[in-house]
């Protein structure tokens, strides 16, 4: 039965992802079970008249017994076909089992047992179905954050209210105070506070200001705004939310791939069983054993499903990635949450990931006869055309101080070292100082006399046409509690926690003693921190890596998980990364592999129950102690037990959410404490 339901929730899936409107799913899945419901009671009312027709002493009568077989007929028809689907496809499983006990209960003219079989299999399956769509329900509620009007402003200024399926990239869509963002964009006009909790599981609102980054889904809170539209419908962050959550339904792991493997072995065992419980029963010198032998067969097959055991994984990944999301964790594939589940070596890059990645310039080192002003004016006109946050930061400073970058397009950026720009103040080389010294050998010395200057600052270093003018140093704060972090990751047995950045030894020395990282690995450029993920890799660790999902593309695909810190990692996330983070927040980490672990012994205990569940059905049904009613009840326990042990966490993403929102009465340091201290199952301290 788990597999016609699995294959049922797949299909109502792809329909409402090919007609774009995933908001109505639960009209459709109501629609379904009310149009099949009604041809269950029928059945059911026709079987009810054979059990009526019995009571007052008809039983014998063949005209009694006709309503039981059109009921069964009608009841067992959906059953039969599922069973037949399996069959085709290869794979037999538990719709096989019960379509042949309802058959071997029609063949025994046992009309009235098939029936009621057939009746109460289906009707519990749609209890099933209804709670096996938690997952699918959490969908919807996301969808439902974004609305499905936009209101877009024209460029001669005229404001339409448009379907948001008719808004195209590029247009300007008008946000009102208390209204739902319908797309990503960048707000063009207006101020305003957003609450971004939907994505980040972060309740404090953030500022947007002309030039900020928006996102569906989120909620204007205070100020209208116009946003130019960026990514709009599936392409928006959130709708990747929902695919993400989709994906894990459909997601086969390997350790689903085994229970498959293993469930269909239940088949030819369970024929075995119900035949020898029959041939056992009708050789039976008592004729009451005699009697029952078809009956204790036919309830072997129904206790014999593997239904349980099909849900074991796919009820407890689902869960996970609804909770995760939750948190503003987005996981790309089912096999990087079990990987999660093993991490003993975290890799972490530094600007952006345990740093800020705000930069701000610290420090203006000129060399010998070069005024500051001049080496902040090169500086600019070098790196006015680059995306580097050092870039920007530089720039920021120059405009701070007047000066106004010439605006010349002629440049070239040296991927991993610097940039190259030929500009009204001459050619200008702006970047690390090996690239420099590599250009200009003989000025090694002389950069490497300023560069100790600066200390364990960043350092962009300027050269002029050939002559050297000097060092900016720019300094980058470390993340709040990114030493609680570190911290935590050791208390989980990550064996090995590492920093590799292209900044300078003395920088990454002063953010890793700040953290208390075991090995640091600087001036790597992309491909050399490729090199060092894939030599751990080789080296038999579990390696994951944090970074901020760009230039660390390569390492990201290099490790068994790939993470992209931030927002703007949504889209590295179906590229390099595995995972993707929706908040800056390090202790994301520690939480994933937490609920990672959790998820592997939900799975493992659900594989445990759902053994023992049939085993023990078996035995009952053998011996003669189940009737065929109950038997089809306690076909679902298992069922119902996996279900209910698999969204047990998505409470697990609760506590650690209520964990957060105490940080505003309680230091943070002691709530994450705390926070990881209950999500390890410990009792906390006093």
């Amino acid at each position: 039965m788990a597999d016609q339901t699995t294959r049922e929730m797949r299909h109502q899936h792809e329909q409402i992802h090919s007609e774009g409107k995933m908001a109505c799913c639960a009209h459709h899945e109501m629609a379904g079970i009310e149009k099949w419901m009604f041809w269950y009671l029928v059945g059911g009312v026709l079987v009810m008249m054979t059990v009526i027709a019995n009571w007052v002493g008809y039983r014998d009568s063949l005209t009694a017994q006709i309503p039981a077989l059109i009921g069964a007929a009608v009841l067992g028809a959906p059953l039969v076909w599922a069973a037949f689907r399996e069959l085709r496809q290869g794979r037999a499983s538990s719709s096989t089992l019960v379509a042949i006990a309802i058959l071997a209960a029609i063949a025994a003219t046992e009309y009235q047992t098939a029936g009621l079989l057939a009746f109460i299999l289906l009707v519990a399956d749609q209890f099933v179905r209804h709670t096996a769509f938690g997952a699918q329900r959490a969908i919807e509620e996301l969808i439902e954050l974004t609305p499905d009007i936009a209101r877009v402003i024209h460029p001669d200024g005229r404001e339409e209210e448009m379907s948001l399926d008719a808004v195209k990239v590029g247009q300007t869509v008008r946000v009102r105070p208390g209204e739902n963002l319908p797309v990503d964009g960048r707000v063009v006009t207006g101020r305003t506070t957003i609450n971004q909790a939907s994505l980040t599981g972060e309740a404090m609102p953030i500022s947007a200001e002309p030039g900020r980054d928006v996102y569906a889904g989120t909620t204007n809170l205070t100020g209208q705004i116009d946003v130019e539209a960026l990514q709009v419908g599936g392409e928006t962050t959130i709708g990747k939310v929902t695919e993400l959550i989709r994906v894990a339904e459909d997601s086969r792991t390997p350790r689903q791939l085994l229970i498959e493997q293993v469930a269909q072995f239940f088949v030819p065992i369970a024929l075995s069983v119900a035949a020898v419980v029959w041939f056992i029963n009708s050789q039976s010198p008592v004729q009451a054993v005699k009697d029952a032998a078809a009956t204790n067969a036919i309830t072997v097959l129904i206790v014999a499903c593997p239904a349980a055991l099909l849900l074991a994984s796919p009820s407890a990944m689902v869960a996970a990635f609804a909770s995760a999301a939750r948190l503003g964790i987005l996981v790309k594939q089912t096999h990087y949450l079990e990987a999660a589940a093993h991490i003993d070596a975290v890799v972490l890059d530094k600007t952006g990931t345990i740093t800020t990645g705000k930069f701000g310039v610290s420090r203006l080192v000129p060399a010998d006869g070069v005024e500051g002003a001049d080496l902040l004016a090169a500086a600019a006109n070098g790196e006015q055309h680059s995306n580097h946050p050092l870039a920007k930061s530089i720039l920021d400073t120059a405009t701070a101080a007047r000066i106004t970058p010439d605006g010349s397009n002629d440049f070239e950026e040296v991927h991993g070292k610097g940039v190259r720009a030929r500009t009204t103040m001459g050619e200008i080389c702006v970047g690390r100082a090996s690239w420099l010294i590599q250009l200009k050998p003989e000025l090694k010395e002389q950069i490497q006399s300023v560069e100790e200057k600066i200390g364990g600052m960043s350092g962009v270093h300027v050269m002029r046409d050939g002559k050297y003018l000097g060092v900016v140093g720019l300094e980058d704060k470390v993340r709040a509690g990114s030493k609680n972090v570190i911290a935590e990751l050791r208390n989980l047995g990550v064996r090995l926690i590492a920093i590799f950045t292209g900044d300078r030894i003395s920088v990454a020395k002063r953010v890793g003693v700040a953290v208390g990282v075991d090995a640091i690995e600087a001036e790597c450029l992309p491909e050399e921190k490729h090199q060092q993920i894939e030599q751990l890799v080789a080296q038999g660790y579990r390696t994951m890596m944090v970074g901020d999902g760009i230039n660390d593309g390569p390492s990201l695909a290099a490790a068994d998980v790939g993470v992209a810190m931030g927002l703007s990692g949504s889209d590295i996330a179906t590229n390099s990364a595995g995972v993707a983070l929706m908040t800056d927040d390090l202790n994301r980490i520690p939480f994933l592999m937490q609920l990672a672990r959790r998820t592997r012994t939900i799975i493992a205990q659900n594989i445990a129950a759902s053994i023992l569940i049939v085993i023990v059905g078996l035995v009952l049904a053998s011996l003669g102690l189940l009737e065929v009613w109950f038997a089809a009840l306690y076909h679902f326990v298992g069922e119902i037990f996996v279900l209910g042990n698999s969204f047990r966490l998505f409470r697990f993403g609760e506590e650690f959410a209520q964990a957060e929102e105490a940080a505003k009465s309680k230091g943070p340091e002691i709530v994450r404490r705390e926070a990881s201290v209950r999500l390890a199952g410990q009792p906390q301290a006093a």
